[in-house]
């Protein structure tokens, strides 16, 4: 039973993915264009709003990257290579799963509530009866907003993070801290931060389908909308983990 209702969801979330795209190119044909006042606000709202909580965290992690591999290298008289593993490990990993753990806390949970209170009103079947495509108006302005907004917060988070692991590291390495920024940018290549920002696109994308299936499938008032939140930040996180251990695999290959 479990395993049918899984399925029936993630075929859900996968039109709810095609008929967002589908709308956004044939939407003002049939007067249902989305709006870029809709958009930007999804990007502030999911964006600009998560980027004090996500560069907070992501200083913190470089110097606690800082701190563990000054530790593990040492015993190998490789403390130099701190630099470069910091620089790398947080462009290719550590920057776009934080920030997607972070919005899929704030941002899915959100996507899960709104949508499921409006079901549980029958706010939906209202949008259907004035001629509104809930698709389009629902789940298509955040799968947009976030996938404009995840890259440029994963950006902001490998800086913060950097210089996070700069704070910490420059006097163990006798350097000033604006010659380890720029020796970390310089063992840096295009592949570093292009993995990284390619698996943000994919984490938002995976966090606004599973809080959008998530609300759809709402069921038992106000207390299955506290359900559908707590559900989707599990599954949205879940999901995360995993896409990020099987892009990891093949864009290193």
């Amino acid at each position: 039973m479990w395993s049918f209702q899984a399925i029936e969801r993630l075929g859900f979330a996968m039109r709810l993915f095609w008929d967002s795209f589908y709308w956004l190119i044939v939407g003002r044909r049939y007067k249902q264009k989305v709006r870029l006042r809709q958009v930007v606000e999804q990007v502030r709202v999911n964006g600009f709003d998560a980027l004090p909580i996500v560069t907070a965290l992501c200083f913190v992690v470089g110097m606690m990257l800082s701190i563990q591999l000054l530790y593990a290298l040492s015993d190998f008289g490789a403390e130099s290579q701190v630099l470069l593993a910091i620089a790398k490990s947080v462009t290719r990993e550590f920057s776009p799963l934080i920030t997607g753990v972070i919005v899929a806390g704030r941002s899915g949970a959100a996507i899960a509530a709104r949508i499921g209170s409006q079901v549980v009103s029958q706010e939906i079947d209202a949008l259907k009866v004035m001629g509104i495509v809930p698709v389009r108006y629902l789940v298509l302005p955040p799968l947009l907003g976030l996938m404009i907004s995840m890259p440029l917060l994963v950006i902001c988070a490998d800086f913060t993070a950097i210089f996070g692991g700069a704070i910490f590291s420059v006097h163990k390495l006798d350097m000033s801290i604006s010659a380890y920024l720029v020796e970390s940018f310089n063992v840096l290549v295009v592949g570093d931060v292009l993995q990284g920002l390619i698996k943000s696109v994919v984490f938002g994308i995976i966090i606004v389908l599973v809080g959008a299936t998530t609300g759809f499938y709402v069921t038992g008032g106000a207390e299955g909308v506290g359900k559908a939140t707590t559900s989707a930040v599990v599954i949205s996180i879940s999901f995360i983990v995993l896409a990020d251990m099987i892009a990891s695999y093949f864009l290193t290959q």
